[in-house]
C-alpha cells in the first residue's frame, strides 16, 4: 500500500491495487469487481485511474460476509435444494453515511 507517512492513515479513496492488497487478491481481480459493477468505483476525470472509496470497500466486505452467512445457514436448512425460497437476490450496495 502507498505510505503517506509515519503513522498516518491511508485518505479516503484507495488505488485499484490498494484495495487488491487490502482484499489479498490480485489488481485484475479488484478491477473486474469494479468493471462488473460489484463494487462501486469512480474514475478520476473521463479515463483516468481508478479509485475505491475506503468507505464502499467496508461495506462490500461486510455485504460479502452477510451473503456468505447466510449461505451457510441455507444450506443448512430443511429447504435447501430449493432454489425459489433461496432468498437469493441481487441487489446494489447501500449509500455510506
Amino acid at each position: 500500500m502507498t505510505s503517506h507517512g509515519s503513522g498516518e492513515e491511508i485518505g479516503r479513496f484507495l488505488t485499484v491495487a490498494d484495495a487488491a492488497e487490502l482484499l489479498a487478491v490480485d489488481v485484475t481481480t479488484v478491477d473486474e469487481l469494479i468493471r462488473s459493477g460489484e463494487l462501486p468505483a469512480i474514475r478520476v476525470g473521463s479515463s483516468g485511474p481508478w479509485r475505491v472509496e475506503r468507505a464502499q470497500l467496508e461495506v462490500w466486505i461486510d455485504e460479502q460476509y452477510e451473503q456468505t452467512r447466510r449461505h451457510a445457514l441455507w444450506n443448512q436448512g430443511e429447504f435447501a435444494n430449493v432454489v425459489e425460497l433461496s432468498g437469493v437476490r441481487s441487489g446494489r450496495l447501500r449509500p455510506v453515511d
